[in-house]
């Protein structure tokens, strides 16, 4: 065998054994289904980093509205779950597609609408008064209609205030089947109410002549929660990586990342995990 030949061997096996350790290091990512509240604020533009500097973990993410993020984890397309609308995470939890569910973090709901104020809310602390009022004022509203956690939410706001809106559908009430920040722009351009997690309305840039009209009523807690996608109920998750995820998240250091996130100076999250992750 002479020395070139040899050489060619060795080459082929070097660039064998790169191709190899490529795919490991692929293999050193994850996939997390969440909400476009947590992608469009840029908070995952500020944690994620962090994560993989640390970790040497890739985070992928899907960002759509809660129910379609756990339909997509159920379906098997994801391993860990970040949303915000506890019941349904804690039904997914006990149907055996979650691990454990973790309280992560949390901000708050706030209700937008033009300055003008058809409907006579500005300054008030009642968001179910508020709604109720819009109603009976006829003014537009635009829902995102997309069974997100934001819009499970308003429905039971909706339901508190006694208004029926699948029969005002069309006529005030606008449901969009978009995400937040689509949503946003069709009140802009309606200058119809609306209600937004306060994350996404700070770094929305195309108000026009919308504000903050109603704020600071408790049934506006907005908690979100992490979950790891079980590997007993979908093979294909990669439970590892993705409790490393977690247990950062729930971490310390996690915590303190979630709260050191802001826009202009504003503190968007709140961190609220249990110490011990418990």
């Amino acid at each position: 065998m002479t020395r070139r030949h040899l050489f060619g061997l060795t080459a082929a096996a070097l660039l064998s054994a790169m191709g190899a350790g490529a795919g490991i290091a692929e293999e050193k990512s994850i996939l997390v289904q969440s909400t476009t509240s947590t992608a469009n604020s840029g908070l995952f533009d500020h944690l994620l980093p962090k994560f993989t500097e640390k970790t040497g973990i890739r985070v992928d993410v899907v960002a759509v509205g809660t129910g379609q993020a756990i339909k997509n984890a159920q379906n098997g397309d994801g391993d860990v779950l970040l949303v915000h609308a506890k019941a349904d995470e804690e039904a997914f939890v006990a149907a055996g597609y979650g691990v454990k569910r973790f309280d992560v973090m949390y901000n708050d709901f706030v209700i937008v609408g033009p300055k003008a104020d058809p409907a006579k809310v500005a300054g008030g602390n009642d968001a179910a008064g508020a709604l109720k009022a819009i109603a009976e004022a006829g003014a537009p509203f635009a829902s995102r209609g997309d069974d997100s956690g934001t819009h499970k939410a308003e429905l039971k706001l909706w339901k508190a205030a006694g208004v029926d809106v699948k029969a005002a559908s069309g006529t005030w009430y606008r449901e969009t089947g978009s995400g937040m920040g689509q949503t946003l722009n069709v009140a802009t351009g309606m200058d119809a109410y609306a209600l937004t997690d306060r994350a996404t309305w700070a770094s929305f840039k195309n108000r026009g002549d919308l504000a903050i009209l109603v704020e600071g009523d408790a049934s506006l807690f907005n908690q979100y929660g992490v979950i790891l996608v079980n590997p007993e109920k979908i093979p294909t998750v990669k439970a590892d990586l993705g409790q490393v995820f977690v247990d950062w998240l729930i971490s310390k250091e996690g915590q303190a990342a979630i709260a050191g996130f802001r826009i202009d100076g504003e503190q968007l999250f709140y961190p609220n995990a249990a110490p011990s992750g418990t």
